[in-house]
């Protein structure tokens, strides 16, 4: 995991105190994802981390993984700017690679973002 993200990781995990994480460092089968969750709903999901600079990028095989399970796969992105930390759904990856118009974010910030994973 690059260094932004390992500091994403850390933050995040802080910040969602309620759900089980697993990081996951898979080279055997490409485009997992970095994290699979477990909250108090009995509900796993899987989150793809993302510190953009510019642009969305991501590996054809992460893009595969995420249109072949579009159901509780999400994108964590964050962007250099200070507070500026939203989470989207993994079948809106297409989406936010296309540099068209991007998405509306499924919530904005820790907090928000904690409580729509906790919800699930």
């Amino acid at each position: 995991m690059a260094r932004n993200e390992t500091k994403l990781w850390r933050k995040f995990k802080e910040k969602t105190p309620n759900i089980i994480w697993t990081r996951i460092e898979n080279s055997a089968s490409f485009g997992t994802p970095d994290l699979l969750g477990y909250n108090k709903n009995n509900t796993f999901f899987t989150v793809e981390m993302k510190v953009i600079k510019r642009y969305f990028k991501f590996s054809p095989h992460q893009k595969s993984f995420h249109i072949r399970h579009p159901k509780n796969s999400f994108i964590l992105a964050e962007t250099l700017a200070p507070c500026s930390v939203k989470l989207y759904e993994g079948s809106q990856i297409l989406s936010l690679v296309s540099c068209t118009v991007v998405p509306e974010p499924l919530a904005c910030d820790f907090n928000n973002i904690s409580l729509y994973l906790d919800s699930l």
